[in-house]
């Protein structure tokens, strides 16, 4: 079992930055790929980046560029450092990890980014 906290959300002004924390707890962090998702009101949940306990990332088009998802094996806690922020950024963003060997996956209860002047 993994619990995962996200932190770091907030309201920004569009082009600006927020680093959001994902801490985990439970469980071998560095056995598990970790990646963020967000949702918007009225939309599905989508895919934003990944990484891999080798540290393998990949990221939707849409935030290439500006989004750079990283991991501290040794604090338990993955990161999303998103710069030159958008309005359409505007959603909560969910921590998930991902067993590497088993089928084991789990969410946190997300962190609301709002980008509006």
């Amino acid at each position: 079992q993994v619990q995962l906290v996200e932190s770091g959300g907030g309201l920004v002004q569009p082009g600006g930055s927020l680093n959001l924390s994902c801490a985990a707890s439970g469980s071998r962090f560095d056995f598990y790929t970790m990646a963020w998702y967000r949702q918007a009101p009225g939309n599905q949940r989508e895919f934003v980046a990944r990484i891999s306990i080798r540290g393998t990332t990949n990221y939707a088009d849409s935030v290439k560029g500006r989004f750079t998802i990283s991991r501290d094996d040794a604090k338990n806690t993955a990161y999303l450092q998103m710069n030159s922020l958008k309005p359409e950024d505007t959603a909560v963003y969910y921590c998930n990890a991902a067993h590497s060997w088993t089928s084991d996956s789990y969410w946190g209860r997300g962190t609301q980014v709002t980008v509006s002047s």
